[in-house]
């Protein structure tokens, strides 16, 4: 029986579980959710129990679509969703729910520390600026507001480090985590005492930096009955989403980026320098040698299911009645328009925005209504909006020596052909789309046949399994009127940028 790499990712709303064949090929796919807990506006956690059983679920339905899989099963790899706090005790129990990604209560705890240490030397030290989306600020948060549990902390983890500590007994850290935990030194790798003295935090206290692609441990007898592996079953370390998803993609050289679009959008591009530019997220990838910019944009597919939920119902309807996709119907509406939205143009800072603007009170604008406008024109909008946001991280990165000449696309947004045509328009730059894309678990997968070391050259490896299924070629004549609309897109933003503060302090 041929052997099999099983990847998981767990995401910011469920765990993706995929089985891999060493070609490549999708043998299963299973995924099982978990809720947000919006704690109060700006705070979001997850109860990491949550993660657990979902992964147990999505791993034994994964297992049982496949003949004798366990056994076939050479190794397995985590992604995950990052940065997150989730401090553990001695015995390896959570002592508090998860802050994740999206939460923002550490705002004034980041201005302390640029304070402190000085934003730019935070910046040359970690590759990244000071912001409320990284531990370091996190951390302080938990030391000025819950030093008890500060104290009582054995080792912060990660989703996939708490995973792996699940199925294996053992907690590390991979070297993309460990610098959104922004404690770490990056030209050198060691975690920086200056950085964990400001926050109060033991360097003990953070777990051992380890590849990706190295076997953490085996899967322990009881988290086999768990999940219906095999015990003795090698856990690598595995990564963050994103570089997982620059390996689906095959993105490991310079020029050549990706952008995976689902309720965020987050923009991959690889450099062989170490670049680091603080309106962008610097990591590694996960291949040893190649780092990563970083465009992270908040909610560009989370504004058009904004608008099918609030402003779509006819479609939501006709689309339970057809046995079709609501998001597809409203589309069809949009793509009967040219490019320009008959005027209107989309902020899509829905939940404010990270990079490149890291604006917390940003939020979505409509320009250009009329008694005219159409429903189409709003939807198109949206598409629009999101890949002008697309471009300001994409010139960001130019200007700072990552230079993109090919875009890919990956995420459950890269169905839309309108929406990948519209991208490659506005950036004047192809779009390629993966014949196979299943997210950031095929990434996942990747790590562990390196782990288990089915992949000798995996550069090469990725050439022969990313298979490229369309190509959405740039229109000249879009590219240069979305140029000027692209103009417009960035003025209404600098000229409302004091007006979202002033609006932020006046609403709760």
């Amino acid at each position: 029986m041929e052997p099999l790499l099983l990847g998981l990712d767990a995401g910011t709303s469920s765990v993706k579980a995929v089985l891999l064949d060493l070609r490549g090929n999708l043998c299963a796919i299973c995924q099982a959710e978990y809720p947000l807990h919006h704690i109060r506006p700006g705070w979001v956690e997850q109860d990491p129990e949550d993660w657990w059983q979902a992964t147990r679920k999505a791993v034994r339905e994964t297992l049982a679509k496949v003949p004798h899989a366990a056994e076939r099963v050479l190794g397995l790899a985590v992604s995950s969703q990052a940065p997150t706090l989730l401090p553990l005790d001695r015995d390896g129990r959570p002592l508090r729910p998860a802050i994740i990604w999206m939460d923002r209560r550490a705002e004034a705890e980041a201005v302390r520390l640029a304070e402190m240490l000085g934003a730019e030397e935070i910046h040359r030290t970690t590759g990244n600026r000071p912001d409320a989306f990284y531990g370091a600020a996190r951390l302080l948060w938990l030391h000025n507001h819950e030093p008890e549990v500060l104290k009582r902390t054995w080792q912060f983890a990660q989703v996939n480090g708490y995973i792996n500590y699940r199925l294996t007994g053992r907690l590390t850290i991979d070297p993309a985590h460990a610098l959104l935990m922004q404690m770490r030194i990056y030209p050198t790798g060691e975690w920086s005492e200056v950085l964990c003295s400001a926050c109060g935090v033991d360097p003990a206290q953070l777990p051992e930096i380890l590849e990706g692609h190295r076997i953490q441990g085996e899967v322990t007898v009881e988290a086999a009955e768990a999940t219906g592996l095999r015990a003795g079953t090698p856990v690598m370390a595995g990564t963050v989403d994103s570089p997982a998803a620059a390996l689906e993609a095959g993105v490991t050289e310079p020029g050549i980026a990706v952008e995976m679009t689902g309720t965020s959008t987050v923009v991959i591009i690889p450099n062989d320098r170490g670049l680091t530019e603080p309106a962008l997220i610097a990591m590694p990838h996960a291949l040893p040698g190649i780092h990563l910019l970083l465009g992270a944009m908040v909610s560009s597919g989370g504004s058009l299911r904004w608008f099918r939920d609030q402003l779509g119902q006819p479609e939501m309807q006709a689309a339970m009645e057809q046995g079709a996709d609501a998001f597809d119907l409203l589309t069809q509406q949009a793509a009967r328009l040219g490019p320009g939205s008959e005027g209107v143009i989309f902020l899509p800072y829905m939940m404010g925005e990270r990079s490149p603007l890291w604006h917390t009170n940003a939020r979505g604008v409509f320009f250009g209504l009329s008694l005219a406008t159409s429903k189409a024109a709003l939807v198109r909008s949206i598409l629009e909006g999101a890949a002008f946001a697309l471009r300001h991280n994409v010139e960001v990165a130019a200007r700072a020596g990552a230079a993109v000449r090919e875009m890919r696309t990956v995420g459950g947004c890269s169905r839309s052909n309108l929406w990948n045509q519209v991208k490659a328009d506005v950036l004047g730059l192809p779009v390629l789309l993966p014949r196979t894309s299943v997210g950031s678990p095929f990434g996942a997968a990747i790590l562990a046949g390196m782990g288990a070391g089915v992949f000798p050259d995996v550069r090469k490896s990725l050439l022969e399994m990313v298979r490229l299924d369309r190509c959405f070629e740039p229109n000249p004549a879009n590219h240069e009127k979305y140029t000027q609309i692209y103009r417009v897109f960035r003025n209404i933003y600098e000229h409302l940028k004091g007006d979202f503060d002033c609006a932020a302090a006046i609403t709760p």
